[in-house]
């Protein structure tokens, strides 16, 4: 890794870092990045996990006070989280490498439509009632939707913030900030047990994860102001051209090979 690979990956984490701290998405930065830095796409995912993940967990502390505030029937949703995310990197894992590039401009055009759902959903669910749907059914409903989520997030993880706020909503949860405080957490978890499987299944790359975390950190921290002048809105914009614009860029790779 030369001095402007490393300057582009810590840039790129920069970058994920700070948009993850007012938007969300920054998995859609930080991954294709990698890929266009050399990395296969099984390493690059997992090398963009493990080196985002810390970060993340710092937006978790702004909504602290709305977390210890929930009811303790939500923390059920940690154990299909542990397991999805589990399972999720196993599969990753055990997909063939050909396989994966093909299935990733799909994944991330998935991931980039969600991202851009994001807001007309959180309003549709500030509006809705769903106070009559806190029975033990509800629940293990909610818990099996969250386990297919953690699948998700486990294998590929960027746009799983979305679908894990409409877990929360079919519980009964009409509090838009708690509910972004118990996805950050549940978030973390899912990304926290999938980065610890990469680690030890040593399916990442060292010198660009060391660069992106210290870029993600360092970007959550520092770059949160710099997105805060820019505004939500335009974040939010680039996050998404950025999103089309790299599965475009890699369903032709795909199509001209």
């Amino acid at each position: 890794m030369d001095f402007p690979h490393a300057a582009v990956a810590f840039a790129a984490a920069f970058a994920a870092g700070m948009i993850n701290s007012v938007a969300g998405g920054g998995t859609l930065v930080s991954f294709p990045t990698l890929i266009w830095l050399g990395l296969p796409s099984v390493t690059a995912n997992a090398t963009s996990t493990v080196a985002i993940w810390p970060g993340a967990w710092s937006s978790l502390l702004g909504y602290r006070r709305e977390v210890r505030a929930t009811s303790a029937r939500m923390l059920l949703l940690v154990v299909p989280s542990i397991i999805g995310g589990v399972v999720g990197a196993l599969l990753l894992r055990w997909t063939p490498p050909s396989i994966f590039d093909m299935l990733v401009p799909f994944l991330i055009l998935f991931a980039t439509l969600l991202f851009m759902a994001q807001d007309p959903i959180q309003r549709r669910l500030k509006r809705a009632n769903m106070a009559g749907h806190e029975s033990n059914r509800w629940l293990a409903g909610a818990m099996m939707f969250q386990l297919f989520v953690a699948l998700y997030g486990g294998y590929f993880g960027a746009g799983i913030g979305i679908l894990m706020l409409a877990a929360l909503a079919v519980l009964g949860l009409t509090d838009i900030h708690q509910m972004n405080g118990l996805k950050n957490f549940f978030g973390g978890c899912i990304n926290g047990v999938a980065a610890l499987y990469f680690i030890w299944a040593k399916m990442v790359y060292w010198p660009y994860t060391l660069t992106m975390l210290v870029g993600a950190l360092v970007g959550g921290y520092a770059g949160a102001g710099t997105a805060r002048l820019i505004g939500r809105t335009a974040v939010r914009r680039l996050v998404i051209l950025i999103g089309f614009g790299m599965s475009v860029s890699l369903f032709v790779k795909l199509f001209t090979k």
